[in-house]
């Protein structure tokens, strides 16, 4: 194998854990953008259900 032929090889691989690194980082991120979603939903039941009354009208909306 040429030296050309092994630098292009290894930035073939080095572009792909690059990719693979990205993917992980936003499956993390949307996990915890739906669990903070989760949360918050189950604060306006909670909310709801201690006020008697929805958010929007408790709030004089």
């Amino acid at each position: 194998m040429t030296t050309a032929t092994l630098l292009a090889d290894e930035r073939y691989w080095q572009d792909l854990a690059a990719a693979q690194m990205r993917r992980e980082r936003l499956a993390k991120a949307e996990r915890l953008n739906g669990r903070l979603a989760m949360m918050g939903f189950i604060a306006l039941i909670g909310t709801e259900a201690l006020l008697h009354q929805g958010l929007l009208i408790a709030l004089g909306l």
